[in-house]
């Protein structure tokens, strides 16, 4: 800890408190591996909570970076570059449905100009009045006001009320309730195929199509939160795949960039068009080194994804033969997006444990652990981080 106390001590008397950080100061990273500034190697299967879809200092995401940074960085949207017209085009061209992209920087803005496209869809057409969004209980949406006030965990709202009004919830998987829920006020639905920071909590099969017939019914759009279950991640490129759903509006960042600043909003073209000049922007938005390591973002996934199904599926099956030890109750989840439900002990209890034996994981709540591995991890590493977590799991004492 030579290396890492000074660091930490530093930290904490500069850096804002707003974030509960082990004691652990990250320093290089290659592949699935990360070392710390006292060189201890760890096996690092939550990657950037999902960013960092390909691994550590991907080479052809290094050399896509250092090539775009000797040419231009940024101009502002005042001026076209041409990184940013081709990552738009190679979005489109990831789905049967999108025609417009807007670029920015993270998964709050691009959810949050989703949400203000949303009702400004409706408004251009006479209809003001259909402003109200229905999201789902135990969402997550982003920190930013709007996105914030869409998301369904009350205790993120805490000393920021009030909310941006005209939010209403249902309970994630309840068709009765969104259908009760939707009217004629309704501007839309916006949903998370698989709810990440609720537990890694899979829609229902079903749930998302019929959602789609129901907002089309009711004249509301549909939007898709894809930060973290896009790029991949869930074996497909979009997870609303799984059930050939077509949104009107999609949000993506996280994996994007594989861990640069990068995010998107992908919109049909009745949709898109309604982001007129000047109703929304983003200074950062679609900056040429951003779009330069996307595009080699988005080709890489393209390849390794038939493998990363196949290492996924092996990671799951070992995870689920933990449940023989009586301290897992369950996996869920889908691909490289991955809840292991625990029982009898505590998930923060077991993320330090894994730490220490060189597995870096995080915990949702009391009794979940989230695994979000890039999709290069290979069927050795798999087997190993299992190997490490069951010693975890195993050592944690039991809940009083």
């Amino acid at each position: 800890m030579a290396a890492t106390e000074p660091i930490v001590e530093r930290a904490r008397k500069v850096l804002t408190p707003n974030y509960r950080q082990a004691p652990v100061v990250l320093v290089r990273g290659e592949g699935s591996r990360v070392w710390d500034a006292d060189g201890r190697e760890y096996l690092d299967c939550i990657a950037g909570i999902a960013t960092v879809a390909l691994g550590h200092c991907h080479p052809a995401l290094v050399r896509a970076l250092e090539e775009q940074a000797r040419t231009l960085w940024h101009v502002s949207n005042l001026f076209y570059n041409p990184r940013a017209v081709e990552l738009a085009e190679a979005l489109v061209q990831t789905t049967s449905w999108a025609k417009r992209v807007f670029l920015c920087n993270s998964g709050a803005e691009s959810n949050e100009a989703m949400l203000k496209l949303a009702r400004k869809f409706h408004a251009d057409q006479g209809h003001p009045e259909r402003h109200e969004i229905v999201a789902c209980n135990d969402s997550f949406h982003g920190r930013t006001m709007f996105a914030l006030a869409a998301t369904g965990q009350p205790k993120y709202h805490h000393g920021f009320e009030p909310l941006v009004p005209g939010v209403k919830f249902v309970p994630y998987g309840d068709l009765a309730a969104l259908e009760a829920a939707l009217g004629p006020k309704t501007a839309a639905f916006i949903v998370e195929p698989i709810q990440g920071e609720a537990g890694v909590m899979p829609a229902p099969a079903g749930y998302l199509a019929k959602a789609r017939e129901l907002t089309r019914r009711a004249g509301a759009l549909l939007c898709l939160d894809e930060v973290q279950t896009g790029m991949g991640r869930t074996g497909r490129m979009w997870a609303h795949e799984w059930e050939g759903v077509v949104p009107d509006l999609m949000s993506s960042a996280k994996a994007l960039a594989n861990g640069y600043p990068m995010g998107a909003l992908l919109a049909t073209e009745e949709a898109g068009e309604h982001l007129s000049p000047g109703s929304h922007a983003s200074t950062f938005g679609g900056n040429a080194l951003g779009a330069a390591v996307a595009l080699a973002a988005l080709a890489e996934i393209r390849r390794v994804l038939p493998a990363a199904i196949a290492t996924s599926a092996r990671l799951v099956e070992r995870l689920e033969a933990l449940r023989a030890g009586g301290r897992v109750a369950g996996v869920r989840g889908r691909g490289m997006l991955i809840g292991v439900v625990l029982s009898g002990v505590d998930a923060a209890e077991v993320v330090t444990l894994s730490r220490a034996h060189g597995l870096l994981v995080n915990a949702i709540g009391s009794d979940v652990v989230r695994l979000a591995p890039a999709l290069t991890l290979t069927a050795a590493e798999a087997d190993l981080a299992v190997e490490r977590l069951a010693a975890a799991i195993a050592a944690a004492p039991a809940k009083s």
